[in-house]
C-alpha cells in the first residue's frame, strides 16, 4: 500500500471512535437486543456503538457479559431465557414448577445484586392444554413466587408471542389471556413483556390495546411486521406513533429493539434510525 492510501485508512477507523456521542430527547429509555448488530461485531464493540447512539439498556444478555455492559454505561435490562423456563415449556405445566420456582427465585437474587430490572418467562405451547387450565396454571406459579420478586425489586415479564408465524401452539398468543393472568396475580413485579411485532400479527390494534393494559405491560421489544425487519417506513406499523402513546403513559421501562436489519442495510445506520423513530 502506498503511504498516501495508507494513510485515509489509518484515519477513517480513529474518526469513528472518536465520533461525539449523539444527544437524544430521552422520554423513552431505549434498549437492544443482540441480533440489531452484525454477527461478526464484538459485544464490546456493540455496547460502544449502542452507548454513543443513546441506548441505554441491553436485553438478554448474561452475567458473564454483565461486566462489558456496565463498562458502557448500559443496564442488563432483561435476564437472558432459562430461569424461567422455555418458550415452548414453562409456567402452564404444574410438573415445571418445583424446578422453575427454584430456577427463577435464583435469577431474581441475582438480578437485584446486580440491577437488573426484569427476568423473562413464558407461557408454554398448548399442547393440548385448555387456555383456562393454562392460565390458572400460570397464575398458581406466579403467586408463589411474586412476593420474593416484590421483595427484591426485581420484575418478571411474561412474553405475549405470535403463533400464527413464528412460535406455533405458543399459548400467550392474545393479549386478553395475558391481562387475565396479570389482573389474578396482581403484582407490581409480574407484567407482560409486550413484544410489538407479535402483537401485530395476533391482534393489532396496538395502541388501543397498550392504552387499555398499560398497568400490566412491563417491556417493550420492537420489531417491523412483516419479517421483524427495520422498524421504518418499509413495513406497516407506525412506530413514531406507537412510541409517542407510550411515552406519553409515562412509561419508565424499557423499548428494547429486537428487529434483525433488513439483508444489505447497515445495522449501526439502521439503529440509529430506530432510535431516532422512537426518540419522541
Amino acid at each position: 500500500m502506498r503511504r498516501r492510501d495508507f494513510l485515509p485508512a489509518l484515519v477513517a477507523p480513529l474518526a469513528l471512535a472518536q465520533t461525539p456521542p449523539v444527544k437524544r430527547k430521552g422520554r423513552i429509555k431505549q434498549g437492544i437486543t443482540r441480533g440489531v448488530f452484525a454477527r461478526e461485531m464484538s459485544l464490546d464493540d456493540c455496547c460502544r456503538e449502542a452507548a454513543r447512539l443513546g441506548i441505554k439498556g441491553f436485553d438478554l444478555i448474561g452475567p458473564a457479559d454483565w461486566p462489558t455492559l456496565k463498562k458502557y454505561g448500559l443496564v442488563p435490562s432483561m435476564y437472558p431465557l432459562g430461569p424461567g423456563g422455555t418458550i415452548q415449556d414453562a409456567l402452564n405445566r404444574k410438573e415445571n414448577h418445583d424446578k422453575l420456582e427454584k430456577s427463577i427465585n435464583a435469577a431474581i437474587d441475582e438480578s437485584a445484586a446486580n440491577g437488573v430490572p426484569n427476568v423473562i418467562t413464558f407461557s408454554g405451547n398448548r399442547k393440548g392444554m385448555a387456555d383456562q387450565e393454562g392460565a390458572d396454571n400460570c397464575v398458581a406459579f406466579l403467586n408463589k413466587v411474586k412476593g420474593h420478586a416484590e421483595d427484591k425489586g426485581v420484575t418478571i415479564c411474561m412474553e405475549y408471542l405470535n403463533s400464527k408465524v413464528n412460535h406455533k401452539d405458543y399459548m400467550f398468543d392474545h393479549i386478553t389471556w395475558g391481562v387475565d393472568v396479570m389482573k389474578r396475580v396482581n403484582s407490581p413485579r409480574v407484567k407482560i413483556l409486550f413484544d410489538i411485532y407479535h402483537a401485530q400479527i395476533m391482534d393489532g390494534d396496538i395502541v388501543r390495546n397498550i392504552r387499555d393494559y398499560y398497568q400490566w405491560i412491563g417491556h417493550f421489544h420492537t420489531g417491523g411486521n412483516p419479517g421483524r425487519h427495520d422498524i421504518d417506513e418499509t413495513q406497516e406499523l407506525n412506530y413514531r406513533f406507537i412510541a409517542q402513546a407510550i411515552a406519553d403513559l409515562n412509561f419508565t421501562g424499557f423499548i428494547s429493539h429486537e428487529y434483525s436489519p433488513a439483508p444489505g442495510h447497515d445495522p449501526v445506520a439502521t439503529l440509529n434510525k430506530a432510535i431516532e423513530i422512537c426518540d419522541v
